[in-house]
């Protein structure tokens, strides 16, 4: 019954889009002027003026940053979710949508003097991606929605599609390669290729090019992901790096964030959430490779500001982070290790779910994983035995007793 649902609130959206979903250009004169409420951040850090110079000379495209109107990056603190508004001129653009617990998404576009929204983009289906989706796309006017094409369970999933179709909005599952332009900012889909039902790992990830400035958004991409990137040969250097999947260690491979090469590196993450994010080991490389590191668990909001040449950082809070805002110490190479050792075992024994990379939906096969704690598993990768589920919220002894017995669960 449910996927009948999905492929019906599905036929609606393609219909009500018909053939307009990709093309935001046509869309553009129908953004309406924004009074932008202004906010009073507490903390300033301004990129010096000589590497602006050059960056520009680098790039070699002066006449591209010429009357450009300032673009505005709000890193929204929504605790352990993830919300991004970008503003310019007559245009608003947003990336997720915070915790589907929460309001802060509606209430701070409305701040910010919101009216309409050009896009909104859900870069995958998880919770504390899309939570607030629905709400924002009922309260305000949006022109177009982007969403991966992976599906959940979740009944906030299915009120983001039965939003989608009552508003009439464009929607669109981009794919890597593809170009857009709002107006003077340019949108290029790094990611993903096709989907395959892994939600995470098949990220939407967009990088940003505003002028000279860029800005790079992975989701909860994985290091596979990350490594296909590259790969495929796109250029995905950038000024400023929001780090994959809040700053966990299943994310930002270093050569990744090598190749990135960004001056600034930001995640969103909850006060001392439990899934130790940032993780250790992202902050060590991240810091020794000489890049500013802001998290919104420390510094607030974060608000980057730039005229497609220079670029400022704003900041709720003062504040450094540092190995201290995390209690994990998940090397990234057991992390790699883990992961590769994984895939030969599901390959040798396909009736296992190997708890370390089973995809959301096939977590939910075993037994007292719902869908919240499908994603809880998810976060709190890796594990190294079935009973170590026990961090998991919610299971205990006899809950892993019960996993045990059902046979379905196991580790490489």
């Amino acid at each position: 019954m449910y996927k009948k649902l999905i492929a019906s609130l599905f036929l609606t959206i393609i219909l009500a889009a018909c053939g307009q979903g990709a093309n935001l250009e046509t869309n553009e004169d129908l953004a309406t002027d924004i009074e932008k409420a202004q906010t009073e951040p507490t903390s300033d850090h301004v990129i010096p003026d000589e590497q602006t110079e050059g960056r520009r000379k680098e790039q070699g495209d002066s006449k591209s940053t010429e009357n450009l109107a300032e673009l505005q990056v709000h890193y929204i603190d929504v605790g352990q979710a993830d919300a991004t508004l970008f503003q310019y001129g007559n245009h608003n653009i947003l990336f997720d949508a915070g915790d589907w617990r929460g309001n802060e998404v509606v209430n701070y576009l409305h701040s910010q003097g919101v009216s309409k929204l050009d896009l909104v983009i859900g870069s995958h289906p998880d919770a504390d991606h899309i939570g607030q989706l629905a709400d924002v796309i009922n309260t305000y006017e949006v022109t177009e929605v982007w969403l991966s094409g992976n599906e959940s369970t979740s009944s906030t999933f299915q009120r983001v599609l039965e939003a989608i179709v009552s508003s009439g909005a464009n929607y669109h599952e981009p794919r890597a390669g593809e170009e857009f332009n709002i107006g003077p900012l340019n949108l290029k889909v790094l990611h993903p290729q096709s989907i395959t039902g892994k939600p995470n790992e098949e990220s939407i990830s967009v990088l940003f090019t505003y002028g000279d400035v860029k800005f790079l958004f992975t989701g909860d991409a994985d290091r596979d992901a990350e490594k296909q990137m590259m790969t495929v040969g796109f250029d995905v250097n950038a000024d400023i790096l929001q780090l994959g999947h809040h700053g966990s260690s299943t994310s930002s491979d270093p050569s990744f964030i090598s190749a990135v090469s960004p001056e600034i590196a930001i995640y969103s993450a909850g006060v001392d959430n439990k899934y130790g994010h940032p993780h250790r080991e992202v902050i060590s490389y991240i810091t020794n490779a000489g890049i500013d590191l802001y998290g919104t668990d420390v510094n607030g909001t974060i608000i980057v500001t730039t005229d497609g040449k220079e670029y400022a950082v704003k900041t709720e809070r003062d504040g450094t982070v540092t190995s201290k805002n995390s209690s994990s110490n998940i090397s990234s190479e057991n992390t790699s290790n883990s992961n590769e050792a994984s895939k030969s075992n599901e390959e040798a024994n396909s009736s296992c779910i190997d708890i370390n990379t089973a995809s959301y939906e096939e977590l939910q096969q075993i037994i007292h994983i719902s869908s919240e704690r499908a994603q809880d598993l998810i976060d709190l990768r890796p594990f190294h035995s079935v009973k170590d589920l026990k961090r998991i919220n919610g299971i205990g002894d006899g809950r892993i007793k019960d996993i045990e017995a059902q046979g379905m669960a196991c580790v490489s």
